[in-house]
């Protein structure tokens, strides 16, 4: 039981960085930009927190051209999707052994 609580890594289970993964889970594809809106806080608190994100290899970041302007866009890929579907089966059955 205890390996339940202790599954998840510190990169994945802060508490920023968990709602940026919520946020790349739901939205699949998400800008810089509508993060730092979301999420509020600086570039560089922001910066961090993705690049912490990127090298657990959980998400993956491009550069796309949006009029006259690049933009850095990132995507949750297929080990983070996984990885967070599984912390989601972990609340669902948390819920249901309290039920």
């Amino acid at each position: 039981m205890n390996d339940l609580y202790t599954r998840f890594d510190n990169v994945f289970f802060e508490k920023t960085r968990l709602s940026i993964m919520t946020i790349l889970f739901k939205e699949e594809t998400v800008s810089f930009n509508q993060l730092k809106k979301i999420i509020g806080g600086s570039d560089g608190a922001i910066y961090t927190h993705m690049e912490k994100l990127i090298k657990a290899d959980y998400v993956e970041k491009k550069k796309e051209l949006v009029g006259s302007t690049a933009q850095t866009v990132y995507k949750i890929n297929k080990e983070g999707r996984i990885l967070f579907r599984e912390y989601l089966a972990f609340l669902e059955q948390m819920l249901q052994d309290h039920r």
